[in-house]
């Protein structure tokens, strides 16, 4: 992957951290433009090689996260960044900042739980996505993102996040 295209992507995941951060929302006007000018660009770079590379990314990204938004625990706007950076990095490289930024979300969620004071009701929220899980069924509504008062932590924050360490890791060689 080109330095160049690393820091495009870069920027986009820290221009939609920021804005899901603020306003718990990321826009299509910054997701869509991202997923075309990351395959536009792998594609300048490296050919048809670079289109596959591009597609497999985004494909991949969309379709690992597509049951958590059916599912209503993620986001539409956090699916289609994670598709963006696909197209931008490509399949293993997006595999992996998922992994990672899953963690990230987990701690950011500690640290809200704990914050808030709400513990208690978050593992029996837990306890009842996995009753629901083990009989083969969806977990209630209360557990989804359409809960007014179930805490969210903005998944677009902790990819963001993971995405710009990587960044900074690949520039210092680290990665």
């Amino acid at each position: 992957m080109k330095p160049v295209i690393l820091a495009v992507a870069v920027l986009l995941a820290a221009i939609a951290g920021w804005t899901d951060y603020r306003s718990r929302r990321i826009p299509n006007w910054l997701t869509v433009p991202g997923l075309f000018v990351g395959i536009a660009a792998n594609t300048l770079v490296g050919g048809w090689q670079g289109l596959k590379t591009s597609l497999l990314g985004a494909g991949l990204a969309l379709l690992l996260l597509l049951p958590l938004v059916i599912l209503r625990s993620l986001g539409a706007g956090d699916w289609k960044l994670a598709g963006a950076l696909g197209a931008f990095v490509g399949p293993g490289v997006i595999f992996n900042l998922l992994l990672a930024s899953i963690f990230v979300a987990g701690a950011m969620a500690v640290v809200l739980v704990i914050y808030k004071g709400r513990v208690r009701e978050t593992l029996r929220n837990m306890g009842h996505m996995l009753a629901a899980f083990a009989n083969l069924r969806l977990p209630g509504p209360e557990v989804s993102l359409d809960n007014p008062e179930s805490l969210k932590v903005p998944y677009g924050v902790a990819l963001a996040f993971t995405v710009v360490l990587y960044g900074i890791a690949r520039a210092r060689g680290a990665v």
